[in-house]
């Protein structure tokens, strides 16, 4: 072999890179320290940008096409190694490809939840996870940010890097955008659309790469939240209280009471209706008649200096020892007695007697 041979043997004739794989982002053209022939061949396929690095400096850039290298097709490069007789000799520069195709499917996800701060809850933890969809615009910024001087920079490497940085930019996105979290959890579809303008800003100017799609596919919030998001759901369900009370009471007299829910309402509402007669009674029974009670066939025996018969067919269903006292003419004291012994059948409740009308005839025709 002759000098010129091995010389030539040195200098690289042709550059180009044939990208077999769909995950590589960019790659570096391996020189093995050849310096470039003057008129050699570029060659940028289409989805592909060449960039040549010459001492640190970014040189220039070339898209898809064959490109012969002379002096007047690499201005920049010719520039900073600044040739004093023009582009007559071999140089060296390390000449990196990018790929700028869409690269799809990309995960995000928070790691740890993140605050926003929300106009129905306050302060709340929310996590978030989806997918995106991107693609590299601006060369110069893609290889100094983010890929470096990385050989062969593969997509896996990419979202490691990027997953801290996209969740951080859809943080600032989401509060800026101030959605409210109720609406964050059923707007995915929209959500995403409306915060792209948000996003690709920050991740074009710090990265170099557009975001082409960004999907939210969950926001989620902590369980006391949901409990309480629950809760308003069903109380909102429910509507008209009144209405739901009178409904679930009508449930309970037509099942005959008991213990579920359509009892309980029942018995809780004639409770009520109860204690709101007592209170219009003023719980000293001014023989105030009971709606829909009929009077007791008869005049009621009395004692001497009983009230009137008139007066003791007013009885309620249901009386106090004071109201029997004052239907009979007798002392509380004397009532009290005979209920405390047993002759007079009555219910204690708590400290309290009741003693139905028909007891009280019952003890008094005995």
């Amino acid at each position: 072999m002759g000098i010129m041979d091995f010389i030539k043997g040195e200098l690289l004739e042709v550059i180009e890179w044939t990208d077999d794989s769909r995950d590589t982002l960019s790659w570096r053209f391996p020189d093995e320290d050849k310096a470039i022939k003057n008129g050699a061949q570029l060659i940028v396929r289409e989805s592909q940008v060449a960039q040549f690095v010459y001492l640190g400096e970014f040189g220039d850039t070339f898209g898809p096409g064959k490109h012969t290298l002379v002096t007047d097709n690499i201005p920049v490069l010719t520039k900073i190694k600044s040739w004093p007789f023009g582009f007559n000799s071999p140089f060296k520069a390390d000449v990196y490809y990018v790929t700028t195709r869409l690269f799809t499917g990309n995960k995000w996800g928070t790691a740890n939840p993140v605050m926003l701060r929300d106009d129905d809850f306050g302060m709340v933890r929310v996590r978030a996870f989806g997918t995106y969809d991107f693609k590299v615009v601006d060369t110069k910024t893609f290889l100094r940010e983010v890929a470096g001087s990385d050989h062969n920079f593969r997509l896996d490497e990419f979202s490691d890097t990027m997953r801290s940085r996209i969740v951080s930019v859809f943080t600032d996105a989401i509060a800026s955008a101030k959605v409210p979290v109720l609406d964050v959890a059923s707007r995915y579809g929209e959500l995403g659309d409306a915060l792209l303008p948000l996003i690709n800003p920050a991740v074009q100017s710090k990265y170099g790469i557009e975001i082409a799609s960004f999907i939210v596919e969950n926001v989620s919030v902590p369980p006391e939240v949901e409990t309480a998001i629950d809760k308003r759901s069903s109380m909102a369900a429910i509507g008209n209280l009144n209405e739901f009370v009178k409904y679930q009471m009508g449930k309970g007299f037509e099942s005959g009471g008991g213990t579920g829910a359509a009892g309980t309402a029942a018995e809780l509402a004639v409770g009520f209706g109860l204690a709101q007669q007592m209170m219009k009674d003023g719980f000293a029974g001014h023989a105030a008649p009971t709606i829909g009670v009929p009077p007791i066939p008869g005049p009621l025996p009395t004692a001497a200096g009983a009230a009137p018969a008139g007066a003791a067919a007013a009885l309620p269903e249901l009386l106090s020892p004071a109201d029997a006292a004052q239907a009979l003419g007798v002392s509380e004291a004397d009532v009290m007695a005979v209920l405390e012994s047993g002759d007079l059948k009555g219910k204690k409740i708590g400290s309290a007697w009741r003693i139905s009308r028909a007891a009280l005839t019952a003890y008094m025709s005995a």
